[in-house]
């Protein structure tokens, strides 16, 4: 009885390492696409209204312009996913695609938890330290620290182009997937490595920062315009950088975790709960992506210039829009009349 036990232990252990691709429900790929679609514009459109309409930056300014760069990122690796959620997990692209890929979405993720981390730190020092002295005070110095970030961000990602592979189960090509066994090691090691220093370092941070803040300016004396107005948009800052933080940042850290620890640590796992987990853990990947929305909104409420000028930036291409489809609609017209 012992011995047949152990005997089906084994089977299962040795199906689980050739599960089947699953087609993951439409909405995945649906929800990706939209999200893609609306903070690639988004994004795109802080990065235009950063770069060509202020000539003077704060450093304020300089880590959110930073912040708009690693959300934007993703745009080159977002098509591929998309195609990739679409086709039952099959990796049609080539191994150099995959490997950049999964550069291109550590850099992304990772990128926006530190300049998000570093939004609260600044936030913190230049309201609740007004008066002393700081580096996060200091254009050049930020510039550095942003510079910083971007070569710790490139390092920690460039092992993924000599460590991860794509791997053949029944005919299917994956890439980044939970059912590649031959990465499990890889995957589970990684993972429990970046842990502390890409996530819960920095949110511990962050939240600090603003419980502290929002400690201050509760007490704050909101009687006069200025301070009420400073009070409104740190408020407004703490709630979305927080938002960020619990509907894209920590849904994927919890999701990867418990699927590498189940991938490897309990291989006799069925492929039924591997493929729960995985479904969980792509959903997490999605929303992961909603990030692109939502930091917009964290430079809308830090400064009223920024809301003057991202305005004057959709109109610009509102109007530059309208000039298009009228050249377009003379052509027609001209095409016409010719014929």
């Amino acid at each position: 009885m012992q011995k047949q036990g152990l005997a089906m232990t084994f089977n299962t252990s040795i199906s689980n390492t050739a599960c089947k691709p699953q087609k993951l429900v439409i909405f995945i790929p649906t929800f990706l696409s939209v999200v893609f679609v609306i903070g690639f514009a988004l994004s795109a459109l802080s990065l235009y209204t950063f770069w060509f309409r202020f000539k003077k930056w704060k450093p304020g300014m300089t880590i959110q312009f930073n912040l708009a760069l690693s959300d934007i990122s993703i745009a080159p690796a977002a098509p591929f996913m998309i195609a990739y959620f679409s086709m039952a997990n099959h990796w049609p692209f080539g191994q150099f695609l995959c490997q950049l890929k999964v550069f291109l979405l550590f850099i992304h993720m990772y990128g926006s938890i530190y300049f998000l981390t570093l939004v609260s730190v600044h936030r913190y020092v230049t309201v609740v330290r007004l008066t002393e002295h700081s580096i996060f005070k200091n254009q050049r110095h930020v510039k550095h620290i942003c510079i910083g970030i971007w070569i710790f961000l490139c390092i920690n990602a460039l092992p993924f182009f000599f460590v991860l592979k794509t791997s053949e189960t029944n005919n299917v090509t994956q890439c980044l997937r939970i059912h590649q066994t031959e990465m499990s090691t890889v995957y589970f090691t990684w993972t429990m490595v970046i842990l502390f220093p890409g996530f819960i370092i920095p949110f511990g941070i962050s939240v600090t920062c603003y419980i502290l803040l929002g400690a201050y300016i509760v007490k704050m004396d909101s009687s006069l315009s200025r301070r009420k107005a400073m009070k409104v948009k740190s408020m407004a800052m703490i709630a979305v950088s927080l938002v960020t933080f619990l509907i894209c940042c920590l849904p994927v850290q919890v999701s990867r975790l418990v699927a590498v620890i189940v991938k490897h640590l309990y291989p006799e796992a069925t492929c039924q709960l591997l493929y729960k987990i995985e479904n969980i853990y792509y959903i997490a990947i999605v929303l992961a992506n909603v990030n692109c929305c939502l930091d917009p909104l964290l430079y809308w409420f830090s400064s009223r210039k920024f809301q003057v000028a991202f305005k004057g930036t959709l109109s610009l291409f509102r109007c530059q829009f309208k000039q298009l489809n009228l050249n377009a609609g003379n052509s027609i017209a001209a095409e016409r009349s010719t014929a």
